[in-house]
């Protein structure tokens, strides 16, 4: 189950990246007022949860336990973070899809989060709940890893 975890978990990664190169390419990073995202909040959730994946990692060569619980407790707050950007994008979401014509060139200055594909948003969503859970059950011992 730690493997599975750890795969899981570089899949939501990936999707991650993407997002995160997704949101500083449309400038939600230089400019206020260009995204619902604070920068705090996009960097703190990435940071976390790189450090709670390199915990992972050493999780796996080790076997600790102590190891499997620092990396559930990092995931805490990344799924906290995550679940307040998903809540701040789903406005632009339905935004982008009620523009038509001359108010889709408007969306320069919409926030940079309307460009994120709607399936990477929802594959590195699904993929984090079950990288949380196959973590919570690694360090309560089930499935032997």
């Amino acid at each position: 189950m730690d493997i599975a975890a750890l795969i899981t978990w570089i899949i939501t990664a990936l999707g991650g990246f993407v997002l995160l190169a997704t949101w500083i390419r449309s400038g939600g990073h230089r400019q206020p007022g260009t995204s619902r995202f604070p920068p705090a909040v996009i960097f703190g959730h990435f940071g976390l949860a790189a450090a709670g994946l390199i915990v992972w990692i050493i999780y796996v060569v080790n076997n600790s336990d102590a190891l499997a619980w620092t990396a559930f407790v990092l995931l805490v707050p990344v799924a906290l973070l995550g679940f307040t950007m998903f809540a701040r994008w789903l406005p632009s979401y339905r935004q982008r899809g009620t523009l038509t014509g001359a108010a889709q060139t408007a969306m320069a200055s919409a926030p940079a989060e309307r460009n994120f594909p709607v399936a990477v948003v929802a594959g590195h969503g699904a993929l984090a709940v079950v990288t949380v859970v196959l973590v919570l059950l690694t360090a309560i011992g089930v499935g032997g890893g």
